[in-house]
């Protein structure tokens, strides 16, 4: 009766092969009836009827059973079955004709037993099968399982979908568990030319939908102006009053302390118990939320200070977000009458909350901060260390770019045991191809490793792209599907940027070859070469053919699901919100900065400083014979740095100048301050200097005594140079550790950075000198 698929050993070992699995028998739910016991499960039976039609075109009619028939009775769990709210039942009756029957006390709870069957049903066309009979009771493990759908301009993707394309999704994310969606009803007051309706229409339009598939509809209502401004405060009560009583259903208003916003807290409590007094009369249910987001120290114990003394009904609990404390003190802290909420940023890959410590420069650059990102097992690491301190989470997220993110995180805090390649592949069971779920899963791990470590040493970036390319071409009946174009858009741009590379690399040190002096040559002849060779990027571009798909699959996004990939073809609001098309070309080496540092070589007035300042420009990162240099961003050419844990504040800093734009050296827009620095195999009889590039503050020291500079620069991109002591290098090594500079108060653009390390073996002559 049971269709069991049998894998071959290849599958399992995700080679390339795709395409239907062997089967052991012949046995379909082509005939299924659907049955309804219950106006309550009348929407979950029609969602379950639609979405079997659209993965295999079977009809699974709604109505009263026939026998003998195959039948999905929706009823209401009894008292004795032990179904949560908002879990379900899922029963499989032995014998034949097929019966399987769904318990759940309520439309939620149905909602979420819809999900899972998606997500074990083979569906291909003409066909629906079950792996194997169903027996599960199942609840959540975590109360709040949501996500941030803001209809805003800041979004990359949210801003231009209509009603239709909103109540896809939310039904969508129901089958991964979701219960909550935050929409941002009134802060941003920018328009799009691609908003199809207006702020209020959408909110009232959101709220609808959260409640036909009853999923609680939160409201992330910021004050970015000061509430002591009396007329700006009671406007904003009365904009507030105005949305709840839109909402046909709200259920939580969540008010971030910062970000935006910079109140006092003495301000805001005030201001949150104006609002109780209005929620209330629309919708008395509702509970106001609150995060601590940018109070430190007097705010953080004001809050808490004022909770003790007044213990507010009205607030259903806290919610932690970026600048705020840490969960596990948030969660000591805060009362046990009232709940905690995470606030994770699942959106941005860089200057986030989560930013990828491994990432390559090159995709910082390109794909930028609101990229494809899908992060499974990143994202499964940060839920283990963050759920438990809390009672779930509703995530920040501007646009669809995360879906796979939002799906591990929904399935997660449905049940955190789950692995994140179980997810995966019900991922793609569930929206893509049954037969190939595990190499599509394979393939979204593969997107995930593409950004770890060193690009240009990432032979895996072609394999996965092979991979996507199979299953492309295996799956032409995805071609118009958005999460699909999302991945294979990905594969694409990932082995696009490591070509691409691989080749800019190559043309950069042989025009660095092309300035070593030569005899009889002048240095503008020099120049002139360089400048050629540097220029056969555009006269001799890589993989034109992955470059057009790259356009076509961008094309298909904006089409399929309005992702905004550009600002002047797709009105993206900014270039960091989601301009992958906009960068996908942008120099990987160092040519811009070359190319204008070149230039003024040219003006200098004499003959020796154009050919010293050659001399300076190709030997940059060769310094010479026992020397060292090391690129204190790039995971990849810095192999002196032991970096930092994450815990430890370990990191890398991706500086956005000139939109994205910038013609700075490469390694001086991405910084980082090592744990240290560690040199082995050095002259014990030889002189050294240490030299950094960098901004502000640094204060190193070399085997743990500080160091004493004779260059010491403090502008942006400027350097520093510190001898070392021939008695710190006398057994052949060295240890450069540094002092914390970091400015309290500061904003984190200007605090102290250190892009680049050189340690330069002095010349003897030079040593001489020093010493006399």
């Amino acid at each position: 009766m049971w269709i069991r698929t049998v894998w071959t050993t290849a599958v399992l070992g995700f080679s390339l092969a795709v395409g239907t699995p062997q089967v052991l028998a012949d046995t379909s739910l082509n005939q299924i009836q659907l049955v309804v016991n219950g106006g309550e499960f009348e929407l979950p039976a029609q969602v379950l009827s639609e979405e079997i039609a659209k993965r295999s075109g079977v009809t699974w009619p709604i109505g009263a059973a026939t026998q003998p028939k195959e039948t999905i009775t929706f009823r209401a769990a009894t008292s004795t079955e032990a179904v949560a709210d908002e879990g379900f039942s899922i029963t499989t009756e032995p014998g034949s004709p097929v019966r399987i029957t769904i318990a759940a006390q309520r439309r939620r709870g149905a909602m979420f037993a819809v999900g899972y069957l998606l997500r074990q049903l083979e569906c291909s066309k003409g066909q629906v099968s079950l792996r194997e009979p169903i027996k599960t009771t199942q609840a959540p493990d975590y109360a709040i399982r949501g996500h941030q759908l803001g209809y805003r301009a800041q979004a990359n993707s949210y801003d231009a979908w209509d009603a239709k394309t909103y109540d896809q999704h939310i039904r969508e994310l129901t089958f991964f568990g979701t219960n909550s969606v935050e929409n941002i009803p009134f802060q941003d007051d920018r328009t799009t030319p691609i908003m199809p309706l207006s702020r209020a229409e959408m909110n009232r339009v959101m709220s609808s939908i959260c409640d036909k598939y009853d999923v609680d509809y939160w409201a992330w209502t910021p004050a970015d102006f000061e509430l002591t401004d009396l007329a700006k405060r009671a406007e904003a009560l009365k904009f507030h009053e105005a949305f709840y009583k839109d909402c046909p259903r709200l259920d939580a208003v969540f008010f971030p302390g910062g970000d935006p916003g910079d109140n006092h807290p003495r301000e805001v409590m005030p201001f949150l118990e104006d609002l109780s007094k209005i929620l209330p009369k629309y919708h008395p249910k509702a509970k106001i939320w609150m995060s601590l987001q940018g109070f430190e120290g007097e705010k953080t114990d004001y809050v808490f200070q004022w909770l003790k003394e007044h213990q507010p009904e009205w607030l259903g609990g806290l919610v932690a977000g970026p600048g705020s404390i840490p969960l596990d003190e948030l969660r000591a802290k805060l009362d046990k009458k009232y709940m905690l909420r995470d606030y994770p940023d699942i959106t941005h890959v860089v200057r986030c909350q989560h930013p990828e410590l491994n990432l390559d420069p090159v995709f910082a650059m390109t794909a930028g901060r609101e990229s494809i990102n899908p992060r499974p097992v990143f994202y499964a690491d940060i839920f283990a260390k963050t759920a438990p301190h809390t009672n779930g989470f509703i995530s920040y997220s501007d646009g669809c770019q995360d879906d796979v993110n939002k799906a591990l995180w929904s399935g997660l805090a449905w049940n955190q045991k789950q692995k994140p390649e179980t997810i995966l592949a019900e991922y793609g069971r569930c929206f893509f191809s049954s037969p190939d779920a595990l190499l599509i899963a394979r393939g979204i791990l593969g997107l995930e490793q593409n950004w770890q470590g060193s690009l240009r040493n990432n032979q895996g970036v072609l394999v996965n792209l092979q991979l996507w390319q199979s299953l492309e071409k295996a799956h032409p009946e995805l071609s118009t599907d958005w999460r699909w174009q999302m991945l294979l858009v990905r594969a694409y741009y990932d082995a696009y940027q490591r070509a691409r590379l691989v080749n800019e690399t190559q043309l950069e040190e042989e025009a660095n070859r092309a300035l070593e002096p030569k005899e009889g040559r002048h240095p503008s002849d020099a120049i002139q070469e360089a400048l050629q060779i540097l220029a056969k990027v555009d006269t001799q571009p890589v993989q034109p053919a992955w470059r057009k798909r790259i356009g076509e699959l961008f094309d298909a996004l904006y089409t399929s699901i309005k992702f905004q990939s550009s600002v002047e073809k797709y009105h993206a609001i900014n270039p960091q919100r989601g301009c992958m098309l906009d960068f996908v070309d942008l120099p990987l080496n160092n040519r811009l900065w070359l190319e204008d540092e070149l230039y003024k070589v040219q003006t200098l007035g004499t003959l020796e400083e154009r050919e010293a300042r050659l001399e300076v420009l190709r030997t940059w990162e060769t310094p010479g014979p026992g020397s060292f240099y090391d690129d204190i961003g790039h995971v990849g050419r810095s192999p002196h740095a032991v970096r930092k844990s994450r815990e430890d504040g370990g990191g890398i800093s991706y500086w956005w100048f000139d939109n994205g734009m910038s013609r700075l050296r490469r390694s001086w827009l991405v910084t980082g301050v090592p744990a240290s620095l560690e040199y082995s195999g050095l002259d014990p009889a030889g002189s050294y200097q240490l030299r950094f590039s960098g901004f502000r503050e640094l204060k190193p020291r070399g085997d743990g005594e500080p160091l004493k500079a004779t260059v010491y620069n403090t502008g942006m991109n400027t350097m520093k140079e510190f001898p070392v002591s021939s008695e710190m290098v006398k057994d052949g090594k060295l240890s450069v550790t540094f002092d914390d500079v970091h400015q309290e108060g500061v904003n984190w653009r200007l605090q102290p950075r250190l892009a680049e390390a050189w340690l330069i073996k002095l010349p003897t002559q030079a040593a001489t000198e020093k010493s006399n």
